[in-house]
This record gives structure tokens, sequence and C-alpha cells, in this order.
């Protein structure tokens, strides 16, 4: 299984490389196959994506001939009036997402070598290649979340819609778990913290006197991924979109020429220079170094949260009692240790919206039963850390009803409206944006039916 789906996926990645050369290669059965606004629409744009979805699994209900150049044409419109509302997102953002993209690819393929020699390109051609498309496909999310950001759902909204809905429409609800969880980091040694500390401060003395450029140690040693390639750089940021201890240091330095002192935050330890202020934003750059966790540590927080598990077990206390008192998990250990859905409100997950490393050890637990120790990756900030977990619920799949599903309901509601808003601001751009379709690529049944005047 594992080796077919690297041939799929090496198949995938290669579409993406070849997808456009192929066409580049012989000018004469590429063609513009759509015009929207200024922004053309390639006949080779058109077959690479289709290649894409080929090899990710993904069906059309219709020609995707047809379904694919309206998806782009939809995406332009979306880009174009994000111009227009100076609708933007920060480059730290943009590689942390291909970041992202490019470490589930190096996973599923081995290695950072062979997904290099899949792609016939370096990492660094990679995120450049990749780097615009990632850009445009965020902007035009971000611009279609202001675009209903302001839509309100109420329960007799809610209720309505259910009461409305024929028996053979009401939505199926797969098998969704509750999970207490109780989170511990793995204590970190003084000596590594002094470690970390002793190679900022000597990063430091070589800035300022002269010896090399901040950025170019930022560039080479820093552990943030996102702002290392930029010299360290960060976008220009508000005071709240910065977690406080940064932010406390930030805000007070004055001079670009200096250094700031070293400021430890949840993600590790930095060193921060100003590059600019502007208002109440600032422009910084940074040098992020994370401390390690020993494996003789990692095994002995794991050892630590088995005996908790086992204190439980043994009834000496609740897993309730635990989670607030001994757990580091802030989402959770006010609430019993309930860990919250964010994306539905609510405590219910299906197993896919689980962090996988949860979701494995869950899948096979009975309710009530409490897990071995394990360990995950933390989302916020990309520290190893220990767990377990309890299995509170589990309620198989169902019909929905009013009364078990409100929250699922609330937002299936929620998506109709925006659906609903997004469709008509759609059909008001396509009046007034100049759209041109070749002749032969008109004859479809198209989602939006007014491209054609």
């Amino acid at each position: 299984m594992r080796r077919l789906f690297t041939s799929k996926l090496l198949l995938l990645l290669c579409a993406w490389t070849l997808g456009t050369a192929t066409y580049a290669q012989d000018n004469i059965i590429d063609e513009v196959v759509w015009v929207v606004g200024d922004e053309a629409i390639l006949k080779s744009d058109v077959e690479q994506a289709r290649l894409q979805a080929q090899y990710q699994g993904i069906k059309f209900d219709k020609d995707p001939y047809c379904v694919i150049p309206e998806q782009m044409a939809v995406q332009k419109l979306f880009l174009h009036q994000a111009v227009l509302d100076s609708v933007e997102v920060s480059d730290t953002e943009v590689l942390s997402m291909v970041d992202q993209r490019m470490n589930y690819y190096i996973q599923q393929v081995g290695s950072k070598e062979k997904f290099e020699e899949y792609m016939n390109m370096t990492s660094t051609q990679i995120r450049e290649k990749w780097r615009e498309d990632v850009r445009n496909e965020m902007i035009a999310d971000k611009m279609k979340r202001q675009i209903v950001g302001d839509i309100k759902v109420t329960p007799a909204q809610v209720r309505r819609y259910f009461s409305q809905l024929p028996q053979d429409s009401i939505p199926y609800i797969p098998t969704q778990v509750e999970v207490q969880i109780i989170t511990q980091q793995p204590k970190i040694p003084q000596e590594e913290i002094d470690r970390v500390k002793a190679r900022l401060r000597d990063f430091t003395e070589r800035v300022n006197s002269g010896e090399t450029q901040f950025s170019t140690l930022a560039r080479l040693y820093s552990e943030d991924p996102g702002s290392a390639r930029q010299g360290g750089e960060m976008d220009f940021m508000g005071r709240g979109q910065l977690v406080p201890e940064f932010a406390a240091v930030a805000f007070n330095l004055t001079d670009p020429k200096k250094v700031s002192k070293v400021v430890e935050t949840e993600y590790g330890f930095h060193i921060i220079q100003l590059v600019e202020k502007r208002g109440d934003r600032i422009k910084v750059r940074h040098i992020l170094l994370k401390p390690q966790v020993s494996e003789k540590d990692l095994t002995a927080s794991l050892a630590h949260l088995d005996s908790i598990a086992n204190d439980i077990r043994s009834e000496k206390f609740t897993f309730e009692s635990a989670a607030l008192y001994l757990s580091d998990d802030k989402d959770s250990k006010n609430n019993n240790g309930l860990m919250p859905n964010s994306q539905l409100g609510t405590s219910r997950f299906e197993m896919g919206q689980l962090p996988q490393e949860i979701a494995v050890v869950v899948d096979k637990m009975n309710i009530g039963e409490i897990s071995n120790a394990f360990t995950m990756i933390d989302a916020k900030n990309g520290k190893e850390k220990c767990a377990i977990v309890k299995l509170k619920t589990r309620i198989p799949g169902h019909k929905a009803t009013i009364t078990e599903d409100y929250q699922r309901l609330k937002s299936v509601v929620l998506e109709k409206l925006q659906n609903e808003k997004l469709q008509k601001w759609i059909a008001e751009k396509q009046r007034t944006t100049y759209v041109r379709i070749n002749d032969r690529w008109k004859n479809c049944d198209f989602q939006y039916p007014g491209w054609i005047h």
C-alpha cells in the first residue's frame, strides 16, 4: 500500500513539474481559453489542474474542461476584488503554508532528497514555484471570508431549516467522540536552556561588533521557518498580533542597530532587531532557537503521565481534577480536560477532525478508558509534548436531530447562507467584469450561468 501511494504521489509531483512545461514546448497546442478582466486562463493551466486532480483522486460531476476553468475564473474574480479592497496575506503565512505542504509530501515519499529528486528541483526552487499559487489561494479564501463575514445565524433560522427538510435530506452525522486530555511538556534541563541563551548572546555580540549581519545569522540558524528565509524579517504587526512577551520587548526597541535581550515565549527563545515603526505597527527581524528535549527527559515525562493514568484508574483522583491541576493544555484544563472543537463550537469531533496522534489512540478505546502516555506535536508552537486521553463519549453515526446536533445544523445553515451570498456576489461581478470564453469552450453547463452575456 505504501509503495502504491508513493507511486501515485510521484505521478502527481511529475504532473506539477511537467504539466506546464509540456505545453510551453509547443506553443501551437497551447491557447488562451478564457479571459477574465485582464487575466488569461491557458489551456495548459487547465490541463495541469486536471492532472493534479486526477492523481489526487478528485472526481468531477461534470466535464473537467468546463469545471476547472470556471473555478479558475471565480478565483480571479476574488483576487481582483482583493486588490481593490487591499486584502493581503503575509509572507510568513504563505511560507508557513508552503512548508506545511512540503513537509507533508516529504513525509509521504520518505525524505527531502527523494522529494527533490521526484520534483527535479531543489527545495528552494520548489518553494518559489509553489509560493504564488499558495498566496493566491489564501488571498481568495480571505476575500471570501470578508464577503460573508457579517452573516449570523439565529436559533429560529436553524429550527425553520430543519423543520422544512424532507426526511431523505436530513444530514447524516458520522460517528463523533468527546475526548478529555492531559498534556505535559517534557522538562528541559537548565543546561540546555543556558546553552540556547548563550548561543543567542553570541549572535548578539557578533552583530553588535559588526562581524556579521543579523539577517545572515537568521537565515543560517533561526528555527522559525516562516521568517528565516527572509533574514528573520516579519511583516508589520500590531501589538495584539504578537505573543505578549515578544511584543513587550519588540515595541520598546528604538535603535535599529541594537539587538534586544534574550526573550522567552511559548515558541522558544528569541533575539529581536527593529526594522521600522509605523504608528502602532512594527516591523522586526528575529532569531528563534528552541531548546531540544533529550530522549531521557521525554521518556521520564511519558513515565510520569503513565503514573498519573494509573492513579486515575485506581481512583486516587479523577481525570477532571488531574486535568485542572496537572495539565499544560490551556484550551481544556479548565473544562474538565475536555478538548474543544473550534470548527463547530462544541466538544464533539469526527475522527478526521482530531489531531492524527490522538485519533490513532482513541480509535481503539472504549468509553471511559484512559490511554497510555504518547507523544504528539503541539499544533500551536510545533513542540513535542506528552499526553494521555480519556474517551468520554462516542456518539454513533445517525441522522441529525435538532436537540443532539444543533451546532452541526447551525453550521449547515450558515454555510447555506454564505453560499447564497457568494453566488449573488459572483453574479454581480459577472455582469460588471469583462469575460471572454473561447468558442470551443462555451458549450458547458456552468455552475454560475452568467459568464456568457
